[in-house]
C-alpha cells in the first residue's frame, strides 16, 4: 500500500460514521486529506485525532453555488486531488405522494448534484497527472427501492449510472470511477433501533447482521489501490447478502 503514501484526498460527509471510517483507513496509509462536512466542531476533533497531514473545510452540499468553490478550495490546501470519495448523504423521507418539492431537491443536490460537481472539478485535475480514484458511496436502495424513499433511491441510483458514464469516458486518463452500495451498517441512526425493530430488519439479512463502517472504509481502501487498478465502472454491494446483485 505504499502507493498511497501523500496520495492527496478529498472525503465528503468525514464526520459520519463511515466518513470517519474511510478517513482513519487513509489516513493510516499514509494519505494526505482534506475532510469536508457541516459541523465545524466535529470537523475539528477528527483533525485532532488523526494528527498530521489532515485539514478540514465546512461545507454545505445543499448550496450548489458553493460546492462549485470547493474544489478549488481544496486544491489550494493539498495543491491537488488524486481521490475524491462522495460520501456524503442525507435522507427526507416521506410517501411519494406526499413528498414535497424540498425534500425531493435537498436530497438530490447533497446526494447527486454535488457528487457531480466535485468529480468534474476533480477529475480536471487528476487528468493533469493521469492517475486517479473516484469513489462514490451509494446504497443498496439505489438499486432495490424502498417505500418513502423515492428521493434517496433517485439520487443513489443516479450516482450508480453517472458512475459508469463518467468511468467509461476517463478510463484511458488513468483515472477509475467505482461505486460502493452498502446495506445496513451501524450507526448512530441504527443504535437507537430496539430490537424488535432490529430483528425485522435482519430477517432480509442472510449473515443475521449489520454491516460496520470498517467494511465500507477497506472497501474504499482497495479501491483507491493499485490492486484496483483494472477495476471501474462498477458497484460493490456491501450489504451481507440482502441484496445478491
Amino acid at each position: 500500500m505504499t502507493a498511497l503514501i501523500n496520495k492527496r484526498v478529498l472525503i465528503t460527509g468525514a464526520t459520519g460514521e463511515i466518513g470517519t471510517a474511510i478517513a482513519r483507513k487513509l489516513h493510516e496509509k499514509g494519505c494526505q486529506i482534506c475532510l469536508t462536512a457541516t459541523r465545524e466542531s466535529a470537523l475539528k476533533e477528527l483533525t485532532s485525532e488523526l494528527g498530521s497531514n489532515v485539514q478540514y473545510l465546512c461545507s454545505d452540499l445543499m448550496n450548489i453555488e458553493s460546492t462549485k468553490g470547493l474544489i478549488t478550495k481544496v486544491i489550494s490546501k493539498l495543491g491537488g486531488i488524486d481521490i475524491l470519495i462522495n460520501n456524503a448523504g442525507i435522507t427526507r423521507d416521506n410517501l411519494f405522494i406526499r413528498m414535497s418539492d424540498e425534500q425531493w431537491v435537498d436530497v438530490l443536490n447533497v446526494n447527486l448534484n454535488s457528487s457531480m460537481i466535485l468529480a468534474r472539478g476533480a477529475i480536471k485535475n487528476m487528468i493533469k497527472s493521469k492517475w486517479g480514484r473516484v469513489v462514490n458511496i451509494t446504497s443498496v436502495v439505489g438499486v432495490t427501492g424502498n417505500p418513502g424513499q423515492s428521493n434517496y433511491a433517485a439520487s443513489k441510483s443516479g450516482l450508480i449510472g453517472m458512475s459508469k458514464c463518467i468511468a467509461s469516458e476517463v478510463a484511458s486518463r488513468g483515472i477509475t470511477v467505482n461505486c460502493i452500495a452498502p446495506g445496513f451498517i451501524t450507526s448512530a441512526m441504527t443504535n437507537k433501533l430496539n430490537s424488535d425493530q432490529k430483528s425485522r430488519i435482519l430477517e432480509n439479512v442472510p449473515m443475521k447482521k449489520m454491516g460496520n463502517p470498517n467494511d465500507i472504509a477497506a472497501t474504499t481502501k482497495f479501491l483507491v489501490s493499485e490492486d484496483a487498478n483494472y477495476v471501474t465502472g462498477q458497484t460493490i454491494h456491501v450489504n451481507g447478502g440482502m441484496a445478491m446483485i
